[in-house]
């Protein structure tokens, strides 16, 4: 039978009874709540667990060195985007001598260290200098000189095959890679949210995210390409250092949680509760001037009842597809769906 997150919440308050499959890491998140609050929680977890953070020089040199070997060897790094060692063209190279990192000008054949988030396309770009968002190891990946040469600060776009720039000039990074690429992009969002909006460096729609902050292609590389053995490792190895840790390794769900889309990788049973063809609805956009829709596939009427942020009583009424908020003032409002199976309460802020 299908599963799916099915948030059950009573207004405002849900109490917390299914955490004990969950890593101790995440103790502290209620994953009752609503996707916008689950995510400002994990920006919370993120930044405060970040406890270390590292020099560009040479202590990401360091890790990358450990984070980025191929699972059970000692010598080899993996290449991000690399994907043919015998092709005679080191462009391509999947894997290279961990020594072989570039400490000099002259750098083809050797690797260096790559931003999955371009530096310049960062508002404030990424620095290097000293230790901030550009050195976050989380963030940054072995990579061949030449090939992050040809990336340079590409934003990535959908293709297929192996790594490539696209027709427009955007960047592919093979079918391979797409779901690191991904789950990497989500993190430096979550993580830096004003600094790396995921929506700079993903070309395409945003059809899937109630707030329209998730390019489609990073949900979807997330689906279709599953966490490798690499990423896990990455992540431990990181996370022994920075303190901090990469949700969207630990599970891809997490993204289908909080953005939508297709189902990732489910890897917390305790997140999901059977389908039993219940329809869950979501309000969107969350974000209005005044009209707030219904995502509702069975066409259920709901009971609609809207508080003030200090839980005063304001509006309510039935629906089944709309509700009207234009009359309200400026602000932030809970509105609470109800039925006979369910109660589910979203934050929408009027504009």
């Amino acid at each position: 039978m299908k599963k799916k997150a099915t948030y059950l919440l009573f207004f405002l308050v849900t109490p917390l009874c299914l955490l004990a499959q969950i890593p101790e890491y995440y103790n502290e998140v209620d994953f009752t709540v609503s996707p916008q609050e689950i995510q400002q929680q994990l920006t919370n977890l993120i930044t405060t667990t970040h406890s270390y953070e590292l020099n560009y020089t040479p202590e990401v040199w360091d890790i990358l060195k450990i984070a980025d070997l191929e699972p059970n060897q000692a010598e080899d790094v993996l290449l991000l985007y690399g994907y043919d060692d015998f092709d005679g063209i080191s462009k391509t190279d999947r894997l290279r001598n961990k020594e072989l990192n570039c400490t000099s000008s002259s750098c083809i054949g050797l690797w260096n260290r790559e931003h999955i988030f371009p530096r310049s396309l960062a508002t404030p770009p990424l620095e290097t200098n000293y230790p901030n968002a550009g050195t976050d190891a989380h963030g940054l990946h072995a990579c061949d000189s030449q090939m992050n040469s040809s990336r340079n600060n590409r934003p990535y776009e959908q293709g297929s095959g192996n790594a490539k720039i696209t027709p427009d000039s955007n960047f592919y990074p093979g079918n391979e890679w797409k779901g690191d690429v991904a789950r990497i992009i989500m993190y430096l969002y979550v993580r830096y949210p004003t600094q790396c909006a995921a929506v700079t460096v993903g070309i395409g729609s945003t059809n899937y995210s109630n707030l329209g902050d998730m390019p489609d292609i990073f949900l979807e590389w997330n689906a279709e390409d599953p966490v490798s053995s690499l990423e896990t490792q990455r992540n431990t190895v990181i996370f022994d250092v920075q303190g901090n840790r990469n949700p969207f390794i630990d599970n891809p769900y997490l993204a289908t949680i909080l953005w939508n889309g297709p189902d990732a990788e489910q890897t917390w049973d305790v997140l999901e509760v059977a389908d039993n063809n219940i329809d869950t609805p979501f309000l969107y956009p969350t974000i209005t001037n005044g009209l707030v829709y219904v995502k509702n596939v069975s066409q259920t009427v709901f009971e609609y009842r809207v508080y003030s942020i200090s839980g005063k009583f304001v509006l309510s009424g039935n629906t089944n597809q709309e509700i009207n908020l234009g009359n309200l003032s400026k602000g932030m409002y809970f509105v609470q769906l109800q039925n006979e199976m369910m109660i589910h309460s979203e934050k929408i802020i009027i504009r």
